[in-house]
């Protein structure tokens, strides 16, 4: 399953690439000439790892995938399956100073502490907790992939405490 996507956050992809490229590009000139271009370059990279964020289940794991980078996660170390917004989770500092546009997407709260996060929407996601680091992740039908995880997990380990997606909720 894919990430629930934003025209807003492909919008704004599109018109910082059209400035450097329409503004930036055509005024430089001698040695930094191809700064531009390795900017839109790298706005495009993001923009790629944006579509191809991924969620997978299969019978022993959850996998959470981007270009160059994801994570795997056992079925049966998967200990909570919460409802949680990335904007409610990370409150100080903002999602620039908390590094979500950095190419790991290891952020910290004051709530839970550090979790890693890959995922495509901010308001509206599931937060895994499993291992060392919980996981956020945004999957484009959230409440049936959260009865689908919950099913796999119970499967594994019976009831959890913390767990959205249980038949009894």
């Amino acid at each position: 399953m894919g990430g629930r996507l934003s025209a807003g956050v492909v919008g704004a992809y599109v018109v910082l690439t059209l400035l450097i490229l329409l503004v930036v590009a055509p005024r430089s000139e001698g040695r930094y000439a191809w700064v531009p271009y390795l900017l839109v370059g790298f706005t495009v990279l993001f923009l790629a790892r944006y579509f191809s964020t991924t969620y997978t289940l299969n019978d022993t794991h959850l996998v959470a995938w981007r270009i160059l980078g994801g994570r795997r996660i056992p079925l049966e170390d998967v200990r909570a399956i919460e409802y949680a917004s990335l904007r409610d989770l990370v409150t100080t500092g903002g999602v620039f100073g908390m590094g979500s546009w950095g190419w790991r997407g290891r952020m910290h709260s004051v709530t839970i502490g550090e979790f890693d996060s890959i995922y495509t929407d901010a308001s509206a996601g599931l937060l895994v907790t499993a291992g060392a680091y919980p996981l956020y992740i945004s999957p484009r039908h959230l409440q049936e992939f959260a009865r689908e995880l919950s099913r796999r997990v119970r499967s594994y380990t019976g009831s959890l405490a913390k767990d959205v997606g249980a038949p009894e909720g």
